[in-house]
């Protein structure tokens, strides 16, 4: 598909006013993507699990006004009036106008609000994006445009990209692949495509235990992160190596090899800072805690010869993942072992998830 496929004929509808809520998932990727071209194309291929239970809830108010010279939309997160949000999704609104023409003619009202903390590293504006995206793919239908569900999702995940980059992979699940590469039939820079090959049983109803080393707002924000990329002396080799790893991915998750997923994925995680603390500036996201669960983990895996296994995102926290089939020891050692890095004991247990739902309120 084109971008231009994404733009809508006249609308048949009218409607003065309206509701709609939806929920989306945040995602966590096993290759990384990690700097980006114009209009949120990405340097590098990426793949994530879904979530499940971190999430954000939308809901979308809008009305019809009289003048449409521009934009005109409030923020809350949390009940709260959020000012500060504006700007972002004011960019958002501009990149995605040419797709979505109604969005000067109404007044919105944009109530959110997530099941984990807010900016960080769990990926709240993949979720947060990926939800607004679908409402307003519902306000469209509203007006009469009369979507088949792959058309619904692909637009929304398109539309979600244009507002933050990795949004596109939180609309479906389980297995979501962003980025145009060999590796995978049928990707595409575009928007998230379910991965399209065979699973291992292995991989059903993975776990990710999120713990919460660093809930404050990040240091360096993942926008910024990814501008550094340019001019980067290891950009070309580490967009490569995601090209490769995708390519490796595949019999891995085919065979439910374990021991080669778990050293596939660590190393994405490791390689994703190190490009933080070799850019110019540079700079470090992870705390030491974070290092001190890494180190945990790898002692009780060496010890115990279980299947756990870290990544990490743009951030201090940790996603331990493992198989479902071995949840009770290995839970039984993150509470015992590991909670104990986390701040105020926090942390979350989540799992594969499937996408976004329409909610009804």
């Amino acid at each position: 598909m084109t971008a231009q496929e994404f733009t809508p004929k006249a609308y048949s509808n009218t409607t003065e006013s309206g509701k709609v809520t939806w929920e989306s998932p945040s995602n966590i990727a096993l290759v990384k993507y990690w700097g980006k071209k114009k209009d949120q194309i990405p340097e590098n291929p990426s793949i994530s699990f879904t979530l499940n239970n971190c999430k954000t809830i939308t809901t979308l108010t809008f009305s019809k006004k009289e003048n449409s010279s521009d934009f005109e939309f409030d923020v809350f997160l949390d009940g709260e009036k959020k000012d500060d949000f504006k700007p972002k999704i004011q960019t958002f609104f501009e990149r995605i106008e040419l797709y979505l023409p109604f969005l000067k003619h109404y007044k919105f009202k944009i109530e959110t609000k997530n099941t984990f903390p807010h900016s960080s590293g769990i990926a709240s504006s993949a979720s947060g994006m990926s939800a607004l995206a679908l409402c307003l793919m519902s306000v469209e239908e509203e007006l009469g445009v009369d979507h088949l569900d792959d058309y619904f999702y692909k637009k929304a995940s398109f539309l979600a990209r244009l507002g933050s980059g990795s949004a596109c992979r939180s609309i479906e699940g389980d297995l979501i692949v962003w980025g145009q590469t060999e590796a995978i039939e049928g990707s595409t820079e575009l928007f998230g495509v379910k991965y399209p090959y065979k699973v291992h049983e292995n991989f059903k109803d993975y776990q990710d235990t999120i713990l919460l080393v660093d809930k404050g707002e990040k240091q360096v924000s993942s926008s910024v992160g990814h501008n550094l990329m340019y001019n980067h002396p290891y950009a070309n080799n580490r967009f490569q190596q995601a090209h490769d790893n995708l390519e490796k991915l595949k019999p891995i998750l085919e065979s439910g090899n374990l021991n080669d997923f778990t050293a596939l994925i660590e190393s994405e995680a490791l390689t994703l800072h190190a490009m933080m603390m070799t850019s110019m500036p540079y700079f470090i996201l992870m705390k030491p805690n974070t290092l001190e669960i890494i180190n945990k983990i790898w002692g009780f895996r060496e010890e115990t010869g279980l299947n756990i296994s870290f990544t990490l995102d743009a951030g201090a926290n940790v996603h331990v993942l493992y198989p479902k089939n071995e949840s009770s020891e290995i839970l039984e050692f993150i509470k015992n072992e590991l909670v104990v890095y986390c701040q105020n004991g926090h942390y979350i247990c989540d799992q594969i998830g499937f996408g976004a739902k329409q909610l009804t309120m």
